[in-house]
């Protein structure tokens, strides 16, 4: 018996791996996050799943469920909206199958950083311009930030900055980045990314907090802030320059 560990991506159901579907397809348990996770993507369990929404479920209780399956020898497909390897709450789950002994394995998934840049039509990293990209979040109940991971440390860089998890913050975003990016500095706010109902507002530090008030965002959003985002003057990249030579050209 395994438990897979699946990044679900960021809520269209074809934006799921191939790897991860047929984990999905051959699991005759299947763990998801209700309140995060399109139930689009149940569709690709098999007949006669157990199928267990976890959001309203204690991390006991989650536990119980690997147990149960453990007992019955059925591999478990656990769904966690977007990639895995951020903000994803599996590193206590895998803490703890580690003490029962239970294998389990982990799939990628599409990011939602990624998704909400396909909804801006942009690329992040522009040459000359923008070359790094800061994926973080703010103070919240479940977590707080450690010590030296601020918006205004990170925002002193003029890196890119996707901030997830943040909208009931955005005034204090504002507030922070503001003296560091100035006021027309482009922002981005992605709701839903690939949902249905995805939302994309587009703005700058000065404007984006009235936008919002006109058209409120509760919750399943992703708020870039950099210069990069609206910028159409940059220079080409040389990867592609016809001088320029590299190993796969084969050029003398």
């Amino acid at each position: 018996m395994t438990v897979h560990f699946i990044g679900a991506g960021p809520g269209a159901a074809d934006l799921i791996t191939v790897r991860g579907r047929r984990l999905i397809e051959t699991s005759p348990v299947c763990l998801y996050a209700g309140s995060i996770v399109s139930p689009d993507l149940l569709a690709y369990c098999p007949d006669g799943a157990r199928i267990v929404d976890t959001a309203p479920m204690s991390l006991d209780e989650i536990e119980a469920e690997y147990l149960r399956a453990a007992e019955a020898g059925e591999d478990v497909a656990r769904l966690h909206s977007g990639d895995l390897s951020v903000w994803s709450a599996v590193a206590e789950q895998i803490r703890r199958l580690k003490a029962r002994g239970i294998a389990y394995t982990m799939t990628p998934g599409v990011p939602s950083f990624a998704a909400a840049a396909a909804a801006l039509e942009r690329e992040l990293t522009l040459p000359g311009l923008a070359q790094s990209l800061v994926l973080t979040r703010v103070s919240g109940r479940a977590s707080p930030m450690p010590e030296g991971e601020t918006l205004s440390g990170f925002g002193a860089t003029g890196a890119t900055l996707a901030i997830h998890l943040a909208i009931h913050a955005l005034p204090r975003i504002v507030a922070e980045l503001l003296p560091l990016y100035g006021a027309d500095c482009p922002v981005a706010i992605v709701v839903k990314a690939s949902w249905p109902d995805e939302r994309v507002l587009k703005g700058t530090l000065a404007d984006i907090e009235a936008q919002v008030a006109a058209a409120p965002i509760e919750r399943t959003a992703l708020i870039f802030v950099g210069p990069g985002l609206a910028a159409e003057d940059f220079r080409e990249s040389a990867l592609y320059d016809a001088a320029y030579q590299r190993r796969f050209r084969g050029r003398d």
